[in-house]
């Protein structure tokens, strides 16, 4: 696929033509998985910043819907497969964070805005080169602080359930030597079925329904929250998926990518949903040779993909009650399953560059802390420390034969 092909849309006509059997199976697939490998830290998430079953619930709905809409749109109208996820690092941020003053709205108020602050990077250069600007060591360190917790719950489960966790991580263990794409979701399937067992069944199947939520705009939850999830969903979703992407020879627009998924985060934002953005693992299953030998067709997985994400949200329901009623530790350690990965690939990368590892590390430490001050949590110090040291290095350096080690 060219990078400098023109994105000329496709018909409805164009589309069925270009769909294949191993097109859409791919696209299935990757619904599922983009489902099931992290739906259960999206539910605790909302949980943890105070959302209940129903703005839960409504959360899915509409997050799934945004998904799939953006998913469609984009991979249409560039005939390119951009493949569309909720921001998963920054639901472990929220994991993280204690509950903002004003609880829950103040929460979606937060969400609302890291939103809109997604759509002003994609038209205003100045904010898009800030965030660019973020030392890549930086935003690596911040994102590997954010995510230790939650990484570390798998083991810690085994002190807790230890029979129950020790079959999650084994299965886990077992799927990624002889198929690694489904895991998560097999390991997600363990621990859902042991929470089915424990809670003596799952209910009656329950037709979700949209729950609004009234935003309300704290100073503490726009610093402890949209500005760190702003910065995570960008530097570690955005950036990292259009790069994915681009692996394959495919480089959609960024501002229209941007300008989308920023739009539809602020618009689900009152509905109790966390934002969306370019994805990063599915993109690569959308746009490898799994999806189609032909580049040109393999935008139709990606669509594909869209259409199973509007199709799961009639889960929604089930899904929150589910994690919400289960214990907490084993939601967790499946849900730290699917985040080992990206811990690792983050601490590699914040740590790798000597002369960026020191302020990397500080960054790292203080957002794992759980540190908060004047209400403003470690993930935003820890950026503010980190970079400040970094530049701090730089100038104290001199005629830079002096290396931070």
């Amino acid at each position: 696929m060219s990078a400098d092909l023109p994105a000329t849309g496709s018909s409805p006509r164009r589309f069925l033509d270009d769909l294949s059997t191993q097109s859409a199976l791919q696209g299935v697939v990757v619904a599922l998985v983009g489902y099931a490998s992290s739906v259960a830290v999206l539910i605790k998430a909302l949980a943890a910043v105070g959302a209940g079953v129903g703005e839960v619930t409504s959360a899915l709905v509409f997050v799934g819907l945004a998904k799939g809409i953006a998913a469609i749109f984009l991979s249409l109208r560039s005939r390119m497969p951009v493949s569309v996820a909720w921001t998963t690092p920054g639901l472990a941020l929220l994991l993280a964070v204690h509950p903002p003053a004003g609880g829950f709205p103040a929460a979606v108020g937060a969400m609302m805005v890291a939103g809109l602050l997604i759509v002003v990077a994609a038209f205003w250069e100045p904010l898009s080169r800030f965030v660019s600007a973020i030392p890549k060591a930086i935003a690596n360190a911040m994102l590997a602080g954010i995510l230790l917790k939650l990484a570390l719950a798998p083991f810690v489960a085994i002190r807790e359930a230890p029979y129950t966790a020790l079959l999650i991580l084994g299965v886990w263990l077992v799927m990624m030597r002889i198929a690694r794409l489904w895991a998560v979701p097999a390991a997600v399937a363990i621990a859902l079925g042991a929470i089915v067992m424990q809670s003596g069944g799952a209910g009656g199947y329950v037709l979700p329904h949209p729950v609004f939520v009234m935003p309300v705009f704290t100073f503490e939850a726009l610093l402890s929250i949209a500005l760190p999830l702003f910065i995570v969903t960008m530097a570690s979703q955005n950036i990292t998926g259009l790069a994915v992407l681009s692996t394959f020879g495919y480089r959609p627009s960024m501002r229209e990518g941007l300008a989308v998924t920023g739009l539809l985060s602020a618009l689900i934002a009152p509905f109790g949903a966390p934002p969306v953005n370019f994805a990063a693992i599915t993109a690569a299953l959308c746009a490898g040779k799994d999806a189609h030998p032909d580049p040109a067709r393999r935008y139709t997985a990606a669509v594909v993909a869209g259409i199973g994400y509007i199709c799961l949200t009639l889960l929604a329901a089930m899904a929150a009650m589910l994690v919400l009623n289960a214990s907490p530790i084993l939601i967790e350690a499946a849900a730290g399953l699917a985040l080992i990965g990206a811990f690792g690939g983050a601490i590699k990368s914040a740590t790798e560059d000597e002369e960026e590892r020191l302020p990397a590390l500080l960054t790292f430490f203080v957002t794992a802390s759980g540190l908060s001050f004047i209400g403003i949590n470690g993930a935003f110090w820890g950026l503010v420390l980190g970079w400040g040291a970094r530049e701090g290095f730089r100038l104290g350096r001199g005629d830079g034969d002096k290396k931070v080690s």
